[in-house]
């Protein structure tokens, strides 16, 4: 195995815990939209809104907008549809504020690899300017080069297309058996990586991937990002013990 000289991170679900971020953030949007004056019960709007995301997807940008466009009328009557859907943007974007924290051992963990010569960077699925926010917000950005980030919407490759990962490696001039790839999901993430020639870890800290299989192995199986520093350490490479 060659000398590591750079780790690429997903983002969702493997620096920050995107389950519970996005149940907070959704749940807090339709309380503000029925305190705005919808008439339907928390739950049921909640449900909606979940069916809105699963079929258009979390990556588009009018989840609030074609939500109203399901409801009954009467959940309306009375009520300017702009307002309504700001409400839900507004306490959205506000829970971003208050609860978007990355898991505590990655931020310490991605803190101490800064001090090494390896390079950090990100290969990530998404939109440009909302992965770009996520990392701004998590308070993370600072610790990674910003030649070593990769967005599909922005690369113009999208996962598991395993042209993202090559493009990561040869952007920096490194063979894929130098760079590490860390994420959480089997067939997005490990599957393409593996293809290429990178090391892999699989993070295996949430189950919204439990029951997803892969068509291959990662090298490493990791709960937190503190294995990962003892991987690392294992292979030669003089990660901090303190800061």
């Amino acid at each position: 195995m060659s000398q590591i000289k750079a780790i690429f991170f997903d983002i969702d679900g493997t620096l920050f815990s995107t389950m519970e971020f996005a149940a907070q953030a959704r749940r807090a949007s339709v309380k503000a939209m029925i305190k705005a004056g919808l008439n339907m019960d928390e739950d049921s709007l909640l449900e909606e809104l979940l069916e809105v995301v699963k079929e258009f997807s979390s990556n588009y940008e009018g989840h609030f907008d074609k939500l109203l466009l399901r409801l009954p009328r009467r959940t309306l009557k009375g009520l300017n549809p702009a307002v309504v859907i700001s409400a839900g943007i507004v306490a959205y974007h506000d829970t971003k504020t208050r609860f978007l924290e990355p898991f505590e051992d990655a931020s310490e963990v991605i803190r101490r690899l800064a001090k090494t010569d390896l390079r950090l960077g990100i290969i990530t699925e998404g939109l440009e300017i909302k992965q770009s926010e996520k990392l701004i917000r998590l308070r993370l950005l600072d610790y990674f080069d910003h030649k070593a980030i990769f967005i599909s919407h922005q690369v113009g490759i999208s996962k598991p297309n395993p042209k993202l990962y090559q493009r990561a490696c040869t952007d920096l001039n490194l063979r894929p058996s130098e760079c590490l790839y860390v994420g959480d999901n089997p067939l997005l993430d490990i599957d393409p990586a593996n293809e290429i020639g990178m090391v892999t870890a699989l993070v295996s800290r949430e189950d919204r991937f439990r029951a997803v299989s892969g068509k291959t192995e990662p090298n490493h199986v990791i709960q937190n990002f503190w294995d990962l520093s003892e991987i690392l350490r294992d292979q030669g490479v003089s990660v901090p013990e303190v800061l």
